[in-house]
């Protein structure tokens, strides 16, 4: 589904007012990062509630352009509303669609090469804070967890199908919980009496099979429900698959920044920012460089985390981690090759 949101033409001004009640992470350190100048063409990749977005128009004012893409049907009147701005108009496009399709969507749309392309990762605050998609474990709803609520396996299908084993591998591998097994076992145990369908009830078998929260910083079943989220939206694959088509789709010169808040997430954007910005691959053993590799990224500052003053406006800023990096001129049949 495709939808280009156009009003009035934009007109020339330093800041745009929002209508959208959201907190965009790291906002001042992705403006600055993807440098915004009139006539520029970028991709948020993640429009969620709209605040990256709107700043990006904000500071490419008065010409600058946004294609948003977001999986979640429901940010589509979010885009709306911004559109409806006499200040954005026709400087917003947003597309219905997956950011690990953009190789596919570019091709689609005949998109030139954009000179910013932005990845905030995970949930939206509008997500999170919606019982009806399961998210959350703070008030009781469905155990949904899908970006799109319209397509895919839920959460409680999984918890349903998968046997013992493959219940631990998925809390382990992307919970990244040591009580893999325990968990896995106790939701077995339940599910054969009654089937789990509520994220409350989730939570509570997570919690009784590790014996409670006993003063732990985070509540028992979040890497559970974490885990699990990823599995059912199949973050990791949609994630290297978009950043390996973001590094294709850069113009020279033009910055990709992604915003990660697990370490599995920033691991990954890490290790493929490292192989495209690799100027030798030969094997260790080789005394000198025969490759002639040329790189495709050039790594732009440190990881860039939130300051004190953010994490104290926005808790759910505390565990972002922002990676920047610059799309050099080499073309991409003759650099680095990627996954």
């Amino acid at each position: 589904m495709t939808s280009a949101l156009a009003t009035a033409p934009p007109k020339q001004r330093a800041s745009i007012p929002t209508p959208l009640a959201h907190l965009p992470v790291l906002e001042r350190e992705t403006v600055a990062a993807l440098a915004p100048q009139p006539d520029g063409r970028f991709l948020d990749g993640t429009f969620g509630g709209g605040g990256h977005t709107l700043a990006l128009l904000a500071a490419s004012a008065p010409s600058g352009q946004v294609v948003a893409l977001d999986v979640d049907p429901a940010a589509l009147p979010r885009a709306a509303s911004l559109a409806a701005d006499p200040l954005v108009g026709d400087r917003i496009t947003f597309i219905h669609g997956n950011f690990g399709d953009l190789a596919d969507l570019r091709q689609r749309y005949q998109w030139p090469a954009f000179d910013g392309i932005l990845f905030d990762l995970g949930l939206s605050s509008f997500q999170l804070d919606d019982p009806a998609r399961g998210f959350a474990f703070r008030f009781e709803g469905p155990l949904d967890m899908r970006f799109n609520s319209d397509a895919g396996v839920s959460a409680a299908e999984l918890v349903r199908d998968l046997d013992e084993a493959s219940l631990a591998d998925v809390i382990r591998r992307f919970g990244e919980d040591h009580r893999a097994q325990a968990i896995a076992r106790a939701i077995v145990r339940e599910r054969a009496r009654s089937p789990i369908t509520t994220t409350t009830r989730l939570a509570e078998i997570v919690s009784g099979a590790v014996g409670g929260r006993r003063g732990a910083a985070i509540h028992p079943a979040t890497r559970t429900f974490q885990a699990l989220r990823i599995e059912v939206n199949r973050e990791l694959d949609v994630l290297e698959r978009g950043v390996v088509a973001a590094i294709h789709a850069l113009a020279p010169g033009g910055r990709l920044v992604t915003i990660a808040f697990h370490s599995l997430e920033d691991r990954l954007v890490k290790r493929v920012i490292e192989r495209a910005s690799a100027s030798c691959v030969c094997p260790p053993e080789l005394p000198i460089c025969i490759c002639a590799t040329r790189p495709l990224l050039r790594r732009i500052g440190k990881p860039i985390r939130p300051d004190r003053a953010e994490q104290a406006a926005n808790p759910r800023a505390r565990s972002a981690i922002m990676r920047v990096a610059e799309r050099t001129d080499v073309p991409v049949g003759d650099g680095v090759s990627l996954p």
